[in-house]
């Protein structure tokens, strides 16, 4: 399928005292149109800069983001604006990314007066109650603010908010992990169904393995800013190549009793320092399988099988 964005070579530095602080580095990526790429790893790693980079919220240090064929890493003023339309982001807190001083009706319409979308009053509240209605709020919550509401409500109209430009491309930023286990089901649920009806292209961020196979089409896997593996969702639950995902995927709780004796792999040793980091592969201090070579030359995303790229000096 036609990628809608494609990432090449993307890097995102930090300045710190002590250096440069290497969040994303390096990062190749492309996600097809329609589709959803999943973005899992520890707390840390990368995955939320990554997002905000490829949506211009934060500038990107090196590389290029195509959207549509289009280099937005450059874009700067109006070309930006026009960007801002095609690509929206729905953030991790439902609560700290709403105004607490602007109702649910303001809130949903201030993206659409920004950007001149409905000509009348009446215009724009049919569209504010339509995206109610689509991301399951009820009418009379029109005048509500957010104090006011459960975290399952915030979170839907952060979804109608990011849905008031009519986006091809949404960034989720973990928009269920602050979220009861019933919640969670209803909002990955009414964003599968928008994708569907709409045609949206998701980039879904999540440490939550379970959450991701449940919604993406590929996984890519993240480890201090750089992708260590990516694969098909169900190729990469039933043949885990990396040791780093091996070990996420061991951590994930099985609820049954017969497992309970089982042994699993605990990864051991100190995590590399983000800031100057080296050549060499970033997980080596806590792989039972490193070697001098891991640590020594740098080691890059090898197609091992149809789909399926790897960053491991065992394959």
């Amino acid at each position: 399928m036609e990628p809608l964005i494609e990432i090449k070579g993307l890097k995102k530095y930090f300045k710190t005292p002590a250096g440069l602080l290497h969040a994303v580095d390096d990062v190749n990526l492309s996600i097809a149109k329609g589709e959803t790429l999943g973005i899992v790893g520890e707390s840390g790693c990368g995955k939320s800069t990554l997002g905000r980079v490829i949506i211009k919220l934060l500038e990107p240090t090196e590389g290029s983001i195509l959207f549509e064929g289009t280099d937005i890493a450059g874009m700067k003023n109006r070309q930006l604006k026009e960007f801002r339309k095609d690509a929206q982001i729905i953030f991790q807190d439902p609560y700290a990314s709403l105004n607490p001083r602007m109702s649910v009706f303001d809130l949903i319409a201030e993206p659409m007066i920004v950007n001149h979308i409905g000509k009348s009053k009446s215009e724009l509240r049919d569209r504010v109650l339509e995206l109610m209605e689509t991301v399951g709020l009820a009418p009379r919550l029109a005048s509500a603010y957010p104090h006011e509401l459960d975290g399952g409500r915030r979170q839907r109209i952060g979804v109608a908010h990011a849905l008031a430009v009519n986006p091809k491309f949404i960034v989720c930023d973990e928009p269920v992990s602050a979220l009861d286990v019933s919640i969670q089901a209803q909002i990955l649920n009414l964003l599968m169904d928008l994708q569907e009806k709409r045609n949206l292209t998701y980039l879904f961020i999540t440490h939550d393995l379970s959450v991701v196979k449940h919604i993406s089409n590929e996984i890519a896997v993240m480890y201090l800013g750089q992708c260590v593996e990516k694969a098909s969702a169900e190729e990469l639950f039933i043949n885990p190549l990396h040791p780093y995902t091996k070990a996420l995927l061991e951590a994930i709780p099985v609820p049954n009793l017969k497992n309970r004796g089982k042994a699993r792999e605990v990864l051991t040793g100190e995590v590399t320092n983000p800031i100057n980091p080296g050549i060499g592969c970033r997980f080596a201090p806590r792989c039972r399988y490193a070697s001098e070579q891991c640590i020594n030359s740098s080691i890059r995303l090898k197609e091992q099988s149809k789909g399926h790229q790897v960053a491991c000096i065992l394959y």
